[in-house]
């Protein structure tokens, strides 16, 4: 169910407030999960890389995409010198 069907539940009296809570926080993602939301200016945000959500347009993620390879292969040629997180 998603969070505007059961917001409607709610709205109608079908279910109370305290069960609308218990369904949104089992519909949420696992903290470190990766998801993705249109944005209000109808961009691709994904969440769970970090506090802020990663967020492009289409073209943007599309060359990003097609990057991809060459992108491991900087990393695999860089690995000696790159930090990871918590180091």
């Amino acid at each position: 169910m998603t969070k505007e069907e059961i917001l409607k539940k709610v709205a109608a009296g079908e279910i109370t407030p305290e069960e609308a809570g218990k369904l949104l926080v089992a519909e949420a993602p696992a903290r470190g999960t990766l998801y993705c939301k249109v944005s209000e200016k109808g961009a691709i945000s994904v969440y769970g890389l970090q506090r802020m959500p990663v967020t492009l347009y289409v073209e943007q993620w599309t060359r990003l995409l097609e990057f991809a390879d060459t992108l491991k292969q900087f990393m695999k040629d860089n690995d000696d010198k790159l930090k990871r997180k918590g180091q």
